[in-house]
């Protein structure tokens, strides 16, 4: 038998006025999973969490959760509650008073021995504990979002909605919030929908990612197929690093496709959607799918122009003649000066299968598959 979505959004729109943020949407997401909504600013990923909370109503459709329609169901009565990006702590309060404000809303009442101890274990479940006399001003960034936490898990909600909740914090902090996260998300057990537009983020937190565009779906997988396998040119290039290389089809096989380049190199790639013979495409290769070595053999030749050394990596800009400028990535291992400088000719070479050939877009942002607007998770 098929569990009930926790979440599940069937054909919703969501309009402004005149401005659509959300059309025609189907999606489910399954019990205690962690899903990414990604996309640039403006695709309609807010608008999505918001209806879930309740804080905004679909035009049309139905947003569902756990078998339940909430239409008309205001957010304090859904089972769900929201990190908010800023937090929303009250400063008047300290950290116990801010995370038992919510039961002591709850009704019927619960007696003042039961909110202490359920804030006390909320504290602990995000390593607090002993922090519950604390006024806010007193906590770090890092101490007032898991603050914010535990005052959003202390109703045990069934579902709990991220809105950027790492934004204001510095890379280290973010990184170790990233982890307590996961770690946080498997032990207790319940959905997280988390909205981001950094895909780093996504992809390192997420069991699934829904990357959105324009109002619409555009792919929902998990985040090594959504990286690897994109469905378009806007999720390949909006999802991670990678080059975009101009051509024409030269000829067809099965699922490949030969690809002859701006500079008459003709190359094999694999194709995502049906494409004809002459067809205008972008290819699109990852930086790390590109091997660099001394002049010789290698589909394409350059000249290194930029490297920027990260410590276990490298980060090449080369320049191909007739292609333009191309980003490589490469380990660096310690002890054996593997390290390429610039004005360095190089011979590039890459993996079969690495390269992925698409539709040709002048405009990749609007670039959307209507056919992937309806997504199921399994």
């Amino acid at each position: 038998m098929t569990a009930v979505p926790d979440i599940e959004f069937r054909a919703v729109t969501k309009r402004y006025g005149a401005v659509t943020a959300v059309s025609g949407i189907d999606l489910a997401i399954p019990p205690s999973a962690f899903v990414a909504l990604l996309g640039p600013s403006g695709c309609g990923k807010t608008t999505c969490l918001r209806m879930i909370g309740g804080f905004e109503q679909p035009s049309e459709g139905q947003v569902l959760i756990r078998g339940r329609d909430m239409a008309g169901t205001p957010p304090y009565r859904r089972p769900v509650n929201m990190v908010f990006q800023q937090y929303a702590l009250f400063p008047h309060l300290d950290v116990e008073e801010n995370i038992s404000y919510g039961l002591r809303q709850a009704r019927p009442r619960l007696s003042s021995r039961e909110i202490s101890q359920r804030a006390g274990e909320a504290l602990a479940m995000v390593q607090l504990a002993g922090y519950g006399r604390r006024k806010i001003h007193e906590l770090s960034g890092g101490q007032q979002q898991r603050v914010a936490l535990a005052r959003a898990l202390v109703n045990k909600p069934a579902v709990l909605l991220l809105d950027e909740p790492l934004a204001a914090l510095d890379k280290k902090l973010r990184t170790d919030m990233q982890i307590e996260l996961q770690n946080l998300q498997r032990e207790i057990g319940i959905t997280f929908v988390l909205v981001t537009h950094d895909q780093e983020e996504a992809l390192s937190m997420s069991d699934f990612v829904c990357v959105m565009n324009g109002g619409r779906v555009v792919q929902l997988g998990q985040p090594s197929e959504i990286y690897d396998e994109p469905a378009d040119l806007f999720v390949a290039d909006f999802v991670g690093k990678t080059n975009l290389l101009s051509g024409k089809v030269a000829g067809l096989s099965g699922d490949l496709v030969n690809v002859a380049l701006a500079d008459g190199t003709v190359i094999a790639a694999r194709k995502r959607v049906p494409l004809s013979r002459g067809e205008a495409v972008s290819v699109s290769l990852r930086p790390e799918s590109l091997s660099l070595s001394a002049p010789g053999s290698g589909a394409l030749k350059g000249i290194v122009r930029n490297r920027i050394f990260l410590g276990s990596t490298a980060e090449y800009a080369i320049e191909v003649q007739g292609i333009g400028s191309l980003l490589a990535k490469a380990d660096h291992v310690i002890g054996q000066g593997n390290l390429f400088k610039p004005g360095e000719p190089v011979a590039i070479g890459f993996a079969a299968g690495a390269p992925l050939a698409f539709p040709h877009a002048k405009n990749n942002g609007t670039n959307q598959r209507e056919d992937q607007n309806a997504e199921i998770l399994p």
